[in-house]
């Protein structure tokens, strides 16, 4: 059955690929074209005209009224049997289809092949050219030779699918794009290991399929098929085929990553520039697509280049609406499991959907679908920007949605039965790399390069930054490098800021996290607050102290007999040179902050003493104001007694003292005479 594409397609072994009607009442030598009608080669005049579009028929009316039933009701109801003219404005297939039906209906050999069996099966359909009227009509033998040769066929079915964008929707109605979307996933999922497949696969420069030369293209018994084979010849379908296809490969049962790859081959053919690593595929896949729209007449004009979203109040274009269709089609059916599908595609997915104003639920679904690979993301994806009226340049709100799905995955991840059933496989992650706390840290990581780089935007306001910087728990930071980086460079974007909102900036930063060379530069700049230089000073002396102490554990661990370090000085010599550099610096900023306290506390001192003088003076005057006369003759009353008083008390006791000493003066004479 496989064997069937290896054949030419004209020359099939159905009937030998020829209708034949075996009764026909003109006896003609075939059609002949002269400008744009088409004439009977016979001598019999024709009697009807046929208007399909801007092509004329001339026929004749038994042999069409014999084989299509709705000729035969139009003539019927207007009852005019002189009629000579009809148009078929709507028929699907257009002149192509009805110059093959109207050929069979004279009897003339017609070639099926997979290009024209699908417009020719709708138009037999829209004739009624049934059973009832002839046995062996046309839709039977086009029914025939679609289920027996053309859905055997991987390339036959590509091409009736491809042809079928015109014929919506009887194409829809009789099955043909279902059938032949089935016909497709099964032959593709399929195991094509030891089968002769007529596959396209990648040429270089030939656009897919090529329907020529199919022996040479495919692969012998012994070369192996690669497990990508199909993707080519499936992207040139339209994207509501391509989804058709896509949802009955799933049906079948192919793994999600096959399918992932296949919507992302899709996107970089249809959507040129999405996927940078596709960017010479997309070209190819423009060339390729163009050449086969043109030649199956369809509307639809592959490599849609992105165009940038004009005014919200602009009506789309055309162009516009088919890269939405393309958007939203291919958000829908993107595979549930995590990892089909590259985190950098899914970004710039959501970029173009922003941009072209895709439905809020999809976009919504999309980000949540984002958030499950946060930490695969890359600061050149995250660089979306604000395409709604907006203040800031870039698209902070959504970086801060992304992050809050990530943060909740993660916390459903560590609270389902797997991770809690296995206790050791936490620390297995964490010694791989792999666990949560490492997934947050590359995140972590990625945040603060965000930040540094939207930090530039002047409009960019003081409470985002910090919802965003402060959105990861601590434990995602070892090192506060990257987020001082961004703080730093936040200041420098807006000098205007206050000294609240500069510490109020600051607080999202642990200055015990920082390394020395951040010390080092935090300690000489200008833009900070003085209490955070005091914070990093006292930080850095402290991760210096524990090196040096460290350093000296470890040289009296590896020798016994080697003495210890007698000072300070000593101690010092054996640092680093930037250690040094870094403690000088670090000593004279903290003596010019202790010189500056003194002289506060001075002034403070002066102050004071003024204050007292002052009270002191004060309270002088206010008691000699309240103080009369008679009062002050009292006081000097009083005092004068008080001073006589202490006269004569002086004198008292002077005259005692006298007498003592006289008396001291006569005892020892007479303690001599009583010791003779």
């Amino acid at each position: 059955m496989w064997d069937s594409e290896t054949e030419s397609v004209g020359g099939r072994d159905y009937g030998n690929g020829v209708l034949s009607s075996s009764k026909h009442s003109v006896k003609t030598d075939g059609f002949e074209l002269k400008g744009s009608s088409w004439y009977v080669a016979t001598d019999i005049p024709s009697d009807l005209l046929v208007q399909v579009a801007d092509v004329n028929f001339h026929l004749h009316k038994y042999p069409l009224l014999s084989r299509s039933g709705k000729i035969n009701r139009v003539m019927y109801e207007l009852r005019d049997p002189d009629m000579s003219k009809m148009a078929l404005d709507d028929l699907p297939g257009g002149p192509e289809a009805f110059e093959l039906a109207a050929k069979f209906c004279y009897g003339i050999a017609v070639d099926l092949t997979a290009a024209n069996i699908s417009g020719l099966r709708c138009a037999a359909e829209y004739l009624e050219m049934t059973e009832d009227l002839e046995e062996g009509n046309l839709i039977f033998k086009t029914e025939a030779f679609l289920s027996y040769v053309v859905l055997s066929s991987w390339r036959d079915s590509i091409v009736v699918l491809k042809s079928c964008e015109k014929l919506s929707p009887w194409a829809e109605n009789l099955q043909i794009v279902r059938r032949c979307s089935e016909s497709i996933a099964w032959k593709a999922c399929a195991n094509p290991k030891g089968i002769r497949w007529a596959y396209t696969g990648k040429p270089q420069k030939v656009s897919s399929p090529s329907w020529n030369d199919m022996k040479d293209s495919s692969p012998s018994k012994n070369q192996q098929v690669p497990p990508d084979w199909w993707f080519e010849d499936v992207s040139i379908l339209r994207i509501d085929h391509f989804v058709r296809v896509i949802t009955a490969i799933k049906v079948k049962g192919m793994r999600f990553e096959l399918i992932g790859a296949a919507i992302m081959h899709y996107a970089s053919k249809w959507l040129p520039g999405l996927i940078n690593d596709g960017v010479a595929a997309a070209d190819e896949g423009s060339n390729s697509s163009n050449s086969n729209t043109s030649n199956s007449g369809s509307s639809w004009k592959g490599g849609l280049h992105l165009i940038v979203a004009g005014h919200k109040d602009e009506p789309p274009t055309v162009q516009a609406k088919d890269q939405r269709m393309i958007i939203e089609s291919l958000i829908s059916i993107i595979p549930p499991q995590k990892d089909s599908v590259s985190c950098s595609f899914l970004l710039r997915l959501l970029r173009v959907a922003n941009m072209l104003k895709v439905a809020h639920a999809l976009v919504t679904e999309l980000e949540k679908r984002v958030g499950m690979q946060f930490e695969q993301a890359t600061l050149v994806d995250l660089l979306i920007p604000s395409y709604n009226k907006s203040e800031t340049m870039y698209d902070v709100d959504l970086v801060q949605r992304l992050l809050e799905h990530f943060l909740v995955q993660e916390q459903t991840d560590i609270s389902s039965p797997s991770q809690q059933s296995f206790p050791g496989k936490h620390y297995d992650d964490i010694q791989r790399g792999t666990g949560p706390n490492a997934a947050k840290m590359r995140v972590a990581r990625l945040v603060d390069s965000y930040l540094t780089e939207v930090s530039r935007d002047r409009s960019l306001s003081l409470t985002k930054f910090q919802v965003l910087a402060e959105a990861l728990p601590d434990s995602a930071r070892i090192c506060d490098d990257g987020l001082y980086r961004a703080i730093d460079s936040y200041l420098k974007a807006h000098p205007t800021l206050s000294e609240h909102e500069r510490k109020r900036l600051c607080r999202v930063m642990d200055c015990q996290k920082l390394s020395i060379d951040a010390c080092m530069h935090a300690a000489q700049n200008e833009r900070l607050p003085l209490r955070i230089v005091v914070q990093v000073l006292f930080s850095e002396q402290v991760k210096i102290s524990n090196a040096l102490a460290t350093s000296s554990l470890k040289e009296a661990g590896e020798s016994q007999y080697q003495p210890m370090v007698l000072n300070r000085k000593t101690l010092l010599e054996g640092t680093p040179q930037s250690f040094q550099e870094g403690w000088a610096a670090a000593k004279k900023d903290i003596n010019t902050v202790k010189f500056e306290l003194e002289s506060v506390k001075a002034k403070y001192l002066e102050l004071q003493n003024d204050m007292d003088n002052l009270q002191r003076q004060f309270d002088k005057m206010s008691k000699q104001k309240q103080t009369s006369a008679w009062s002050s003759g009292w006081k000097k009353l009083s005092k004068l007694t008080k001073t006589t008083n202490l006269e004569n008390q002086h004198n008292i006791g002077t005259e005692h003292q006298a007498a003592a000493d006289q008396q001291t003066r006569k005892t020892p004479r007479r303690w001599r005479n009583s010791i003779s």
